[in-house]
């Protein structure tokens, strides 16, 4: 097998648009927040009864883990993102289902695009906050990318489940 088809497949067009709509889309989305409406002098916004708009930075990775105020931390996050996002695209590149490779589009998407964040803040925007008031429910504060992380993982995950077709790693 030589190196193209490590770097691209039957699929692997349906996998880059998904990553390219998914990372052009959260950028737009934190762009605008953060610039054109101003969430950092508006935050907290009630948008629903359950959603605010809420402008918080994360150091750390999914759900705040591993919070890091270090550039070292910082650097090594990233480069954690970069790694995944290469070991993601060379399974994209082997991708035998359109559905594994939009899958797999919307996760690399959602990691180039709080990857984007690190690289020129130093942190990830996150902004969406869901919560029931009245019974404690707090959920964390997310953004698109997030979502589309979450989204990817859950397609990949019924793939799995159908049987003979299944997401299969490299």
């Amino acid at each position: 097998m030589g190196l193209s088809q490590y770097l691209w497949g039957p699929h692997s067009r349906d996998g880059v648009c998904a990553a390219l709509i998914v990372g052009l889309l959260d950028q737009a989305s934190k762009l605008w927040l953060f610039f054109a409406y101003g969430l950092a002098a508006k935050s907290p916004v009630k948008v629903l009864p359950v959603m605010d708009l809420v402008l918080t930075w994360n150091k750390g990775i999914s759900y705040g883990l591993f919070q890091q105020d270090s550039e070292f931390g910082q650097w090594a996050l990233f480069g954690v993102k970069i790694a995944a996002t290469i070991f993601l695209w060379a399974w994209l590149s082997q991708a035998g289902t359109r559905l594994t490779a939009l899958a797999l589009g919307l996760i690399i998407g959602g990691a180039l695009g709080n990857a984007v964040d690190r690289l020129a803040h130093g942190a990830v925007m996150d902004f969406v906050h869901l919560h029931t008031p009245g019974y404690g429910f707090n959920w964390y504060v997310f953004n698109l990318s997030d979502t589309a992380i979450v989204a990817g993982v859950a397609l990949l995950l019924y793939e799995s489940l159908r049987g003979d077709r299944a997401a299969k790693a490299p």
